[in-house]
């Protein structure tokens, strides 16, 4: 149970990172590249039985 909520709360995050205003456009792919990351790593995590 927490573990899918977590992956959900991740995955509401990435999609905020994605650079769509003006002002974050110049940030490139670092914000939802890192937090794309972390939700390969809580996959992972929950697909091995470890969350």
């Amino acid at each position: 149970m927490l573990g899918t909520i977590l992956i959900i709360v991740v995955i509401l995050m990435l999609v905020g990172a994605n650079p769509r205003w003006p002002h974050s456009r110049e940030w490139g792919y670092y914000p939802s590249g890192g937090l794309g990351l972390v939700l390969l790593v809580l996959i992972i995590l929950l697909l091995l039985g470890r969350l």
